[in-house]
Order: C-alpha cells, then structure tokens, then sequence
C-alpha cells in the first residue's frame, strides 16, 4: 500500500469509497488515501449551476410557442450523498420535470395570457422541482422563464393587431382635433363678424357725427350759408377726394369726369343716394 495525495477546489467536496463502498467525504484542501484500497471517484461543487431548458407546446388557442425556463440549482451541504449516488445525471431529471410542468400548465392559458402569467409559471415549476430535487439532494434557487416565442406569423399578426388597433385609436384622436378646429374657427368668424358690425356702425356713427359738427360750425362761422350749400360743399369735397385717390392708383388708366350742363346737380343727387344708401 502506498499513500495518494490529491486536491479538492474551494466550494467542492470529494467523495472516497474503500474497495468500492463508500467511506467519507474530504474537504478542500490537500487531502491523503491509501491506494489501492481507497480512491477518490467523485467531486460535487456547491456553486449554484444553471440549466437552460427549452420547451415546445401550445396554448389553448392552438398556437406552439416555444419557451425556455433557466433552473438554477445546487448541492445541499448536509445531503451530498444523496446527490452523488442517487441521480446518474441531475441535469435530465431537471429537464423531465420542466417538461412536465410547462406542457401541462400552457394548454390551459390563451396565448396573450401566456406573456401575463410568466411568473406564475416560472413559480409552479420552482414548486414542483424543489419537492422533488430536495429528496436527491439538490436545492431549487430559482426558475426563470427567459423566452416565449411564438410562430414568427402568429408575432406579424399579433403586430398588425396592435397596429389595427392604433391606427383606429389615432384616426379618432385626428377627427376630434379637425372637429375642435372647425368649432374654434366658426367661433372665430362669428366673433369677427360681430366686431366688424360694431365696428362699421361705430364708424358710420361717427360720420353721422362729424357731418353734423362740419354744417353746424360752417353756419355759424359763414353767414347766409344754408344747410343744402354745406352738404353740397361736403359732397363736393368728398367726390373730388376720392377722385384723387382713385387716380393714384397705380393700375388706374382713366378717370371719368361727368360734363354736362347739369352735372353738378346730377352728380350732387348720385352721391345724396349713395350716402343714403350706406347711413
């Protein structure tokens, strides 16, 4: 017989079997055997391992989707027999047990309420692995659903839903906007109207006004001066002023001047009912 040395790493265990029964579990650090009648057949760590399952099933609206549940597990301390010699291979066991929770939780669920109900099923394969896994001497840390994946057309025309959807939502919003402004822009005529009928009367008042105050100095200023000799000299004023300005217009050719003997009577009576007609 002769003495074997070996190592175990930080946050793992060995185990050693005496002709081929187990005997004892070695800490890390140098350890010694005595060879041939001890050997070292295994390691287990206590790091926390992560296994990536993936699932494909369908809902209840018959839709497959392929999911992928993440299992973070590890060694229990106090169970490591159990871990070494009661599973072949953990990792497989893990994955059975996915595999039956999530094809027999996602049938139940329509393919919208999937999405919504992530963490109960990440929740309800947690429970089921860590009933099971604690007797074999491993420790559920957490599962977690990492992926749902529908059909790539089952996606396009979730997506044209939405966008349908949308669409309506920003037709609407754009029709109450038309309708808002059309309101506002009736209220605005409806007001500019007004404000120019106040405003046409304020100035035909005020011409009413200034009419009067012109005959009334005239006569008091000029004597033998009549009323009709006034407003005639008002009209007088007026027409040639607005010949005046007709004329300064840059597009205007010709300007018509009546010339006939009683012309200044006619003209005197064209302006009277054309000043009547406005007042």
């Amino acid at each position: 017989m002769c003495l074997c040395c070996f190592t175990i790493s930080t946050a793992e265990v060995g185990v050693i079997e005496r002709w081929g029964k187990y005997s004892r579990l070695v800490q890390p650090g140098l350890n010694v055997i005595c060879c041939p009648m001890e050997s070292l057949v295994g390691k287990l760590s206590f790091r926390v391992q992560q296994l990536n399952v993936r699932v494909e099933t369908k809902t209840l609206d018959n839709v497959f989707i392929t999911s992928v549940v993440s299992v973070q597990y590890q060694v229990l301390r106090d169970k490591v027999y159990e871990a070494f010699y009661a599973l072949s291979n953990p990792a497989r066991q893990i994955t059975a047990h996915v595999y039956d929770v999530m094809r027999s939780q996602l049938p139940t669920l329509e393919l919208d309420a999937v999405f919504e109900a992530k963490e109960d099923l990440a929740l309800a394969v947690k429970n089921a692995l860590s009933e099971i896994m604690t007797t074999y001497g491993y420790q559920i840390v957490q599962t977690l659903i990492t992926d749902l994946d529908p059909d790539q057309r089952v996606k396009n025309a979730m997506n044209e839903i939405n966008s349908s959807k949308r669409l309506k939502y920003a037709v609407a919003e754009r029709a109450e906007g038309d309708k808002i402004l059309k309101v506002k822009g009736a209220e605005a005529e409806a007001e500019a109207k007004y404000l120019s009928g106040v405003g046409v009367a304020k100035q035909r008042k005020a011409i009413v006004d200034g009419l009067r105050t012109s005959i009334v100095d005239f006569s008091d200023h000029v004597e033998g001066s009549s009323t009709k000799e006034v407003m005639d000299l008002l009209l007088l004023t007026q027409y040639f002023d607005m010949i005046r300005d007709v004329g300064a217009e840059s597009h205007c050719k010709t300007t018509f001047v009546p010339s006939s003997r009683g012309a200044p009577d006619d003209m005197r009576n064209a302006l009277l009912q054309s000043a009547a007609g406005r007042l």
